[in-house]
């Protein structure tokens, strides 16, 4: 992944847009990554990938609820937060 430093993106916006549009680019400030530009599709893309787990683990935890495979519900949080899954 391509990295620009802040004042490189500021004078850079268009040309950095343009980059983004084929992959990310990250940003860093004072030497640390704070953002990372992408393109609207990859974007959309992360947002479909989250929804489907998202209902994914809906639909588990309905089937478990049926089951009597039950979890505290700052739990079952913690561990969607955290990525995890069974």
């Amino acid at each position: 992944m391509e990295a620009l430093n802040a004042n490189e993106a500021k004078t850079q916006f268009g040309e950095m847009l343009i980059k983004a549009q084929r992959s990310p680019i990250q940003i860093n400030k004072n030497g640390k990554p704070v953002a990372v530009v992408i393109s609207i599709d990859e974007y959309k893309n992360i947002e479909t990938l989250k929804l489907e787990f998202l209902k994914s683990r809906a639909d588990k935890a309905k089937v478990d609820i049926s089951m009597g495979n039950i979890v505290d519900g700052e739990v079952f949080f913690e561990e969607l937060e955290a990525g995890q899954y069974d």
